[in-house]
Parts: structure tokens; sequence; C-alpha cells
């Protein structure tokens, strides 16, 4: 198993320059939606210091615990002491709010208190508290500051006494809490809290939840979870889930979890992910569809299905060493959830289809454009709190070597068995697939550097067979992926994208918008010619992909070319939303 590194992301890269943004901008937006929304004042009518009425979801208290989470983080990479006071006034608030018995949800305590503990279903006490949990780990992690900590471990303590063994069954219907005890277990050794996460993974799938018309699979209670080899249900619910089962084996080494684990990824990887790295084909129920069941159109692809997929992958990627895992994280790293927040950092797609057909109207959820927002807002605050921590996700070590499995412009300290000193990685990727590595110190002998080779990059260098390239950076090292502009299909079982192409740069998916367009020419009548290659790059890393218009009367091509702008799926809707396209017909289909 392989053991995080933590990397120092520059501001002149790309992921670091996001991690700025997120600093300077979308952390603060967060904190005032915070108090616009309501979620405050939930907590302050409690204790008789609001008489606003309760405002937001029965789980809003989460959003909190995912801003304090990302503020931790961010605390923790700059060594800010910006948001002291800040912090001082909400974890205050929470203690004040938190009774006797050591149970804090507002949802419950304000409006419905004979609910604790009763519709586990649908109230989302377990999730609540395992967002409680991973931030008041983070925060002591990070700043060391445990007053959080102090709370959310009552809150736990509790649910020992409820749920704990010998006592009463309960899962929750929204897995979160599994991850989050695991967490609390690695932080404090407290071995009960591992006990508790394994206990509520053996009981789900037993038909402990009244899941009414909604089915058993939306929760993921049909099958227990040792049989569950395929993905559905609601998305978020089960990678969530996901990640908790493989923290469960990456502290019991249980293989069979590690076995059920690697066919749920393969099912949802390989017949139920899109192109950009999102997750979630029907609205209805926010959920998985059948394979390959992936229209471009009508996507959910929910933002928190894509983030939550990223920390599945990621236990997945150090239970395993395999770089398919780590090449998955980019993709969505710089493509589904990149395209979920504006360049201002203060507008969010909580839906990310791959279509905006030009009268595609707004939706609960998936609106045209982005919003500053949501009546849900569990999107924002989790990608906040992911960009806070990208620096976990650039680099592992393993018991001889540094492995990197995302390209960025970083510093990563060298832990001592493997040397001293810093590893310094030098990139614009992924403008370019130059990648400069040097080591400022010294490595201790026998040490390597593994590096990771995308799929999409394999033609000129061939790794090992886990996918990472094994070298000596004593006298530093230069990688040069290839980046080339590419033409790439549909699985031929997709219906809804067959005769169609997207356009990929590196790890980069582009889209056309019509707001790109020559006047006249309508998106929905381009067809691409995939027997010229992709033009050069323009400014703004817009690539010029050849196409033609499709006669009006039926499908045949006029002999009209085209030179049309593609861009950065991750840009799309940043100068209007008229209408855009990641697949495109193809002419020779």
């Amino acid at each position: 198993m392989l053991r995080p590194l933590t990397a120092r992301l520059s501001p002149h890269g790309v992921l670091g320059a996001w991690q700025q943004r997120n600093a300077e901008a979308t952390i603060p937006h967060c904190i005032t939606q915070l108090e616009a929304s309501g979620v405050l004042d939930n907590f302050r009518r409690v204790v008789g210091e609001s008489g606003a009425a309760y405002r937001g979801f029965v789980f809003a208290d989460s959003d909190l615990y995912k801003v304090i989470e990302a503020v931790a983080w961010e605390i923790g990479r700059s060594g800010t002491n910006r948001w002291d006071a800040w912090l001082d006034e909400v974890i205050g608030l929470v203690g004040r709010v938190q009774d006797s018995t050591g149970y804090v949800m507002t949802w419950i305590q304000g409006v419905h208190p004979e609910k604790r503990f009763a519709e586990l279903e649908w109230t989302h006490e377990m999730y609540v508290l395992g967002h409680l949990i991973q931030a008041a780990v983070a925060l002591d992690r990070a700043a060391g500051r445990d007053d959080l900590l102090r709370i959310a471990r009552r809150f736990t303590d509790l649910l020992h006494r409820h749920f704990g063994p010998g006592r009463e069954e309960g899962v929750c219907g929204h897995p979160e809490i599994e991850t989050a005890l695991v967490e609390l277990y690695r932080h404090t050794g407290e071995e009960r809290d591992l006990t508790l996460a394994q206990r509520m993974i053996d009981l789900r799938g037993l038909g402990l939840l009244k899941t009414g018309h909604f089915g058993a699979q939306y929760f993921q209670d049909h099958l227990p979870v040792r049989q569950a080899r395929t993905a559905v249900g609601h998305a978020v619910r089960q990678l969530y889930l996901n990640a908790g089962v493989t923290d469960l084996y990456l502290e019991t080494g249980e293989k069979e979890l590690l076995e059920v684990q690697r066919a749920q990824w393969e099912n949802v990887h390989q017949r139920k992910m899109y192109i950009t790295g999102a997750y979630g084909s029907r609205h209805r129920d926010e959920a998985f569809g059948d394979d390959y069941e992936l229209p471009s159109d009508r996507a959910y692809a929910e933002t928190c299905a894509s983030i939550a997929d990223l920390h599945w992958s990621w236990r997945m990627l150090l239970a395993t060493g395999e770089s398919r895992y780590a090449d998955v994280i980019e993709r969505e790293i710089h493509n589904a959830i990149a395209a979920s927040v504006d360049a201002s950092g203060t507008r969010f797609f909580y839906s990310n289809p791959l279509q905006l057909r030009p009268d595609r109207y707004d939706e609960e959820n998936a609106p045209r454009e982005r919003a500053a927002w949501y009546a849900c807002a569990c999107c924002p605050p989790n990608v906040t709190r992911l960009v806070a921590q990208f620096g976990a996700y650039v680099a592992s070590e393993g018991d001889d070597e540094v492995r990197i499995h995302q390209y960025a412009d970083a510093d990563i300290d060298l832990p001592a068995h493997l040397g001293e000193g810093v590893l310094e990685m030098r990139t614009d990727y992924p403008s370019s697939g130059t990648v400069e590595l040097s080591v400022r110190g010294r490595l201790a002998p026998g040490v390597r550097l593994a590096l990771r080779i995308p799929d999409w990059s394999r033609g000129t260098l061939t790794p090992d067979e886990d996918g990472y390239l094994r070298v000596d950076p004593r006298t530093g090292f230069r990688l040069e992926l290839d980046v080339r502009p590419r033409w790439t299909r549909a699985h031929p079982r997709v219906d809804a994208l067959r005769g169609c192409v997207a356009l990929e740069r590196g790890p980069i998916v582009y889209c056309v918008e019509q707001s790109s367009l020559p006047e006249g020419v309508a998106i929905e009548d381009l067809v691409i010619d995939v027997t010229v290659p992709p033009g050069p790059e323009l400014t703004g890393h817009r690539i010029e992909a050849p196409a033609g218009l499709y006669q009006a009367s039926g499908r045949v091509p006029t002999s009209t070319a085209l030179a049309v702008p593609a861009v950065p799926f991750a840009t799309w809707g940043n100068t209007g939303s008229r209408a855009m396209r990641v697949w495109l017909p193809a002419n020779d289909l």
C-alpha cells in the first residue's frame, strides 16, 4: 500500500492558481452564503439566538462543516490566521447547540426532535456527523486546533451508545459516516471507531432502511456490500459508500472487500463514466443509469459525484498502486470538477451536462448557467474543501520510491527514510507535456522516482505494468508527455453517441460553443471532419476543429468547410451559454 505525501502547489501552476482563487474568492463566498442561506441561523434558533424559521434541507448543517474543513486545509497550506475569529464564532455556536447527550443537528433539535434516530433513511444524522468529524480532524491536523474535535467526539460517543456492537442496528440512508469513522480512528487511534465503521458496512444491504417507493437500490441497501459488484442508485451515495469500504480495506486488509471494490470500480469507469469524469445519467434520483446509458444532453453528472469518485479512486490508488486510478482523478480534476466553478470562483454548476441545447430550460439544480448558490447547497462547499487539499493528491511514497500521480508545479518534501530535502517539479502542465524534476538535497541509496504515464501518452514511453515509469532523478529528469490533440470515439454500446467524436488534448476534454461559431452557423448542424487532424492551438488554449455543415434537408454534408474553435470543457459558459456540445457527429460514420 502507498502512503500519501503532501505537495506544496505553486500559484504559477494550474492547480496552485486554482487553490489561490479558492482561498481568495471561493471560501469567502461560501462563508457569506452560509449566513445568507440561513445555515448559521439554523444553529442560532436552537439556542434562542435567532427567531428565523429553519431554512434549507435537513442536512444543511453539513454545508458549514464542509466550509470549516476547507478553511482548515487552507490554514495548513498557507499558515494564515485570517479565519481564526470566524472559526471561534462558528465552533462556539456549534458547541452551544450541542446538547448534554452530545447530539447536535439543527433540523432534528429545532424542527422534529421526535425523529431523532427514528428515520435514518431520510434524516441524514450520521451523514451530518460524518462531515463534522472530517472537518474536526482536518482542523486538528492542519491547525492544531481541537475544539471542534471535542464536539465531534462527544457526538460520536452518542453514536456508539446507540449503534455500537450489541446495541441497535442501523445505517444511514446517505453514506458518509463510514469513511469519517475510519479517518477518526486514524487520527485518534480509538479502535472502537474502526469497529463501528465496519459494523455499519456489514449491516448495509440487510433491509434495515424503510426504502419506500424509492427502492432499496437508491440507498445501496439491496445487497450486502460484499455481494454488490455493480454501481446502482443515487450516485453520490454509492460513491461515498465505496470510499468508506475501501478505507476499511486499507485498515483491515480484508481481501474480499478489495475484490468487490475492484469489480464496482470497473463497472463505474468502464460503463457509467462520462468522458469528462462525471457520473449519474438520470435526473430522477440523481442516479446511475444502466450500463452505457450516457446521454450528453440529459446527463445529471452531479459535481458531488465526481468529488466522491475522486475520494474513492484515491483510496483505490493507495490500495493497489495502479495508475488507472490516478488517470481518472486527473480526468475529473481538469474537466468535470473544473467546469463546476467559474473563473471568478463564486458561481457553480450542480449538474454538468455535456450538451446544452439552444432551447434548454432551467431545472432545479440544473440551470443553464452557473449559480451563486443552491437550495441544496452540497456542491459548492464540497468543491471548496476539495480544492483546498489538492496538494494531498499529487504524490505518495512507497518503501523505496516517490510516486508522482498528478503533474503540477509543486515542491514535495522527502520523507526521512527516502532522503532529505525537496523534490521539485516544474511544469505548466497541462498546457504542455513537459515536466522537469530535480532533487534539492539528497536521496537515500536505491530510491527511485515513479512517474505516471497516462494512457493517452504511451506511444513513445513504456511504463512498468502498473503504469509508472521508474527513473533515477539524482541528476534531474525531464519528462515529455504527448499532448497533441486527438479525436476520441465513444464505446459503440453508448447509443446516444454513435457516430460522434470528442476532441481531447492531454487530459483536457474540449467542447464547441455556439458563441464561438460564425453568424448563421448552428451548432446542431456541425459535422466534424475526422480525416483532418485538429489545427494548431489558438490564444487561450482553443483548438481549431475542422468541420462542415449538414444540409438542412438531411444528413448529407455540404461542401462548406469551417475551422471551428473548440475550448476546454472546463471553461464553457464563462462567456454565455447559448448552446454547447462535447460530442459532435463525424463525417465517416
